[in-house]
C-alpha cells in the first residue's frame, strides 16, 4: 500500500490535542517549525529558538493536571510560553499571570542585575471562546492607566507613555472566532491556524505556500499511523476524560448531600484527584482555608 493511500484511510491526530501539539511543535529537531509559528503569531524576524522543555515525561500522558506547554527562547533575548487549550477550565487569566510571572522570576540569579531580565510572552491558542472582543487574536500588554485630571502635571509631554514595560506582553488566539472570520491562507498566521485545526483545504493550500506547515502536516500524518503514538494520544484522551468525570461525579454526590456538605465532599474528591487547592476553591466555593484543612485531615 502506497503512503499516500494509507495516510488517507487513518484519520489524522488533531494538533489543537496539547499532547500532538507539544509533539509537533516542540521535539528537538523540529525547532524550524516552531519559529515559523512564532513569527506568524508575534510578527517579528526569529533568528534562532531554543526549547528548553522538549521531553514529554510518559507519566504526564494520563495526567490531565500536568501541563504540556512549549517553553522556549527566542533570539537570546527573549521567553515564550506557548500553550494548546482544548477545554475552557474558567482560569486562563490567572494561568497566564501565573507563567508569565514563572518566566520573568525564573530568570535572574542572585546578585544579576535587573537589566539583564528578558522580555517574557505567553501564548495561549484557544479551542473555545473566551473573551467578548470582536477579534480572533488579541495581545495584551502592561498599560498605565489614562491620566486623571487631578492629578494631571504639565511637563510637556504632548503624547504620554502608554507602556509601563516592553517586558511583559500575553496572546490570545480563540480558534472557533478565527473560523467564524473564514479568512483564505494568505498570511503565515492563517496558513498555521487552518493548519493546527484541521481543515483539509485550506491545509493544502497552506503547505503549497509555507514548507514549515508541510513539514509539520507530514510528521501529524506520520504519528497518525504510528501504533506507539497514536496509543499515547488515547492516553492524553483517556486522563482528560477521567479528569473532567471526576469532577462531574463530585459535584452530583455533593448535590445530594445538600449545599454546604456536598461542597465538603467535593473538595475531598477534588483533593483525591490531586487537584490544586486554587482550582478546588474556584469549583467549589468554599474558602482556600477550609481547602487547605480538608487536605491536612487527608493526610
Amino acid at each position: 500500500m502506497c503512503l499516500k493511500n494509507a495516510r488517507q484511510q487513518v484519520d489524522r491526530l488533531p494538533l489543537t490535542n496539547d499532547y500532538v501539539f507539544k509533539r509537533v511543535f516542540g521535539k528537538k529537531g523540529n525547532e524550524n517549525i516552531l519559529k515559523d509559528l512564532l513569527e506568524a503569531i508575534l510578527d517579528i524576524k526569529i533568528e534562532k529558538v531554543e526549547v528548553q522543555n522538549p521531553e514529554i515525561p510518559k507519566e504526564a500522558i494520563e495526567d490531565k493536571l500536568s501541563v504540556l506547554d512549549i517553553k522556549a527562547e527566542l533570539n537570546k533575548n527573549t521567553i515564550v510560553d506557548i500553550e494548546m487549550q482544548v477545554v475552557d477550565e474558567k482560569n486562563i487569566e490567572e494561568r497566564s499571570v501565573v507563567y508569565l510571572s514563572k518566566n520573568s522570576s525564573g530568570q535572574l540569579q542572585i546578585g544579576e542585575q535587573y537589566t539583564n531580565l528578558k522580555k517574557s510572552i505567553v501564548i495561549n491558542l484557544l479551542n473555545f471562546n473566551h473573551y467578548k472582543r470582536n477579534s480572533y487574536h488579541h495581545v495584551s500588554r502592561m498599560k498605565f492607566d489614562k491620566t486623571k485630571e487631578n492629578e494631571y502635571v504639565d511637563m510637556g509631554y504632548k503624547d504620554e507613555e502608554e507602556l509601563a514595560t516592553e517586558k511583559l506582553e500575553m496572546h490570545f488566539i480563540e480558534l472557533p472566532k478565527f473560523k467564524k472570520k473564514n479568512p483564505g491562507v494568505e498570511n503565515k498566521i492563517e496558513q498555521w491556524l487552518w493548519t493546527i485545526i484541521g481543515e483539509e483545504g485550506k491545509m493544502k493550500m497552506a503547505k503549497k505556500d509555507n514548507k514549515e506547515v508541510e513539514k509539520a502536516i507530514k510528521i501529524v500524518d506520520e504519528m497518525s499511523m504510528n501504533k506507539e503514538e497514536r496509543e499515547l494520544y488515547e492516553a492524553r484522551l483517556k486522563g482528560e476524560f477521567n479528569y473532567n468525570t471526576a469532577i462531574y461525579v463530585a459535584k452530583k454526590e455533593g448535590e445530594k448531600l445538600g449545599k454546604k456538605e456536598g461542597k465538603i465532599e467535593i473538595a475531598k474528591k477534588l483533593l483525591s484527584k490531586k487537584m490544586p487547592i486554587e482550582e478546588i476553591v474556584e469549583i467549589t466555593g468554599l474558602t482556600e482555608e477550609k481547602v487547605k484543612e480538608l487536605k491536612k485531615e487527608s493526610m
